[in-house]
């Protein structure tokens, strides 16, 4: 079960939508799953059809003309161990359609199995009709047999489209979002204490393939020391193939990520950053990057309304990666990863900072005990920063009624929370519309709090909400 860590729900629920195969007079039942690349969907499902021995076939498309995706799924159906698995030796299917219908004769008609189709929307933007087609054929032949059809794919966009309204596959399957690891799985994984947990996290973004590479036991500055010297690593490669899978190498929205992967978060300074992209350009991309979920937006909260977004990367490895490793990637397959590594461990303090902001901010929004009626938790900043503000609870978003909390993070090591931070948190809430002397004070730090008259939360207790 190693690199398994953390999956028991997910592998609960594909079995409860398994035990509903064969009832009713629709036995058959399909799954939409989706999740950000990396985050082993694919052996999250290998798992489960080990686990639940039924014949099977998983086919995993690629990005390829659609004559080649159908050459690979005719040859993975004839190896596979499906009863009449043979019959792809004898046709040669030369359409979705035809290989589809043949997949539904080859599957067990009176016993349980499991079809898989993983990169699903690698095959639909080669055949823009597959959609329709799957719709007739579960219609007609997959959800009359006692199979199990699952649907993968990492561009969040088009799977969550594929179950909208307006689409064939509109209520015929179930849907499935599968996450990368959370903090607190990443801590049993490396057997961390809760800081050093974090840090891991804000690394690998709870990836498992980096986490599978990642010592028991060892720290981020030893974790690193190790790995960005080796051009072949986990950590080194899986930010390009998520970049190559999604983007051309052209493509603006790089351009874009790497502007935010360079610390930019307001519409002005990644469009600045961008260089010698026009504004519609921008926002366009920008907006593209939000529909795959690669992309944030935040708004400041308070009791007023507000315009002045932000924007911040939502994989926390692919934050990591474009902030130290891709500038890097030129030195580290010259062998000079020592480079990188200087000017990781000089900017990591900063960087660790802004990155652990979203983290303890959607902890909070977990956390039982804020006070009554926070029904949103966020930042408030101004055009200026003054004031500036890292957490902000309130009773809706983005225009609230009520403000329900403020406070600080302190993400530093050997440096708690003291009376200087506590003086600039009270002089910033008195600049926050909404706010007054009565909204409670709350303070995160790594290394501990000094002083009275705040709720300090602790790495332990973020940790703990994940678990």
């Amino acid at each position: 079960m190693d690199g398994f860590i953390g999956r028991d729900r997910e592998l609960s629920s594909l079995q409860r939508f398994f035990t509903r195969v064969g009832a009713g007079d629709r036995p058959g039942r399909a799954i939409l799953m989706r999740g950000r690349r990396r985050v082993g969907k694919s052996r999250l499902v290998e798992e489960f059809i080990l686990r639940s021995g039924v014949p099977s076939l998983f086919y995993t498309a690629a990005q390829e003309p659609f004559i080649e995706q159908l050459e690979r799924f005719n040859a993975d159906a004839a190896a596979s161990n499906l009863p009449d698995a043979s019959l792809f030796n004898e046709v040669a299917p030369t359409s979705w359609d035809s290989a589809l219908r043949l997949l539904a004769h080859a599957i067990p008609q009176d016993s349980p199995s499991i079809i898989v189709l993983d990169e699903l929307p690698f095959m639909i933007n080669e055949d823009p009709h597959l959609e329709g087609q799957l719709q007739r054929l579960f219609d007609r032949e997959f959800s009359r047999r006692p199979t199990l059809l699952i649907l993968i794919g990492s561009d969040m966009s088009i799977m969550e489209a594929i179950n909208q309204y307006n689409r064939p596959f509109y209520m015929r399957a179930s849907e499935m979002v599968v996450n990368p690891l959370t903090p607190a799985d990443v801590a049993s994984k490396l057997e961390l204490p809760a800081a050093e947990a974090i840090d891991a996290y804000l690394i690998s973004g709870g990836l498992p393939m980096i986490l599978d590479e990642w010592p028991v036991g060892a720290t981020a500055s030893e974790f690193l020391d190790s790995t960005i010297p080796d051009g072949t690593s986990a950590l080194t490669v899986s930010g390009e193939r998520a970049m190559a899978a999604e983007f051309s190498p052209d493509a603006q929205a790089r351009v874009l990520l790497k502007a935010l992967g360079s610390g930019q978060r307001t519409y002005s300074s990644i469009m600045k950053a961008a260089g010698g992209i026009g504004s519609t350009s921008v926002k366009r991309g920008l907006q593209m990057l939000l529909e795959k979920r690669m992309l944030t937006a935040e708004l400041p909260l308070s009791t007023r309304p507000a315009r002045e977004t932000r924007y911040h990367i939502s994989d926390a490895h692919l934050r990591f990666w474009l902030s130290f490793i891709e500038p890097g990637l030129p030195e580290i397959y010259r062998g000079r990863g020592d480079l990188v590594l200087r000017r990781i461990h000089t900017s990591w303090t900063s960087w660790r900072g802004m990155a652990v902001e979203p983290l303890i901010r959607e902890s909070l929004r977990r956390m039982d005990g804020l006070p009554e009626g926070t029904g949103a938790v966020g930042g408030y900043w101004t055009r200026t920063n003054d004031p500036e503000i890292d957490l902000v609870g309130t009773d809706r978003e983005p225009v609230a009624k009520k403000i329900t909390m403020v406070g600080s993070i302190k993400w530093l090591e050997n440096r708690p929370f003291d009376r200087h931070d506590l003086s600039e948190l009270i002089v910033h809430r008195s600049k926050m519309p909404g706010a007054d002397t009565s909204t409670p004070l709350y303070a995160v730090s790594r290394s501990g709090c000094d002083v009275e008259g705040v709720r300090h939360v602790t790495p332990e207790q973020l940790l703990d909400v994940w678990r």
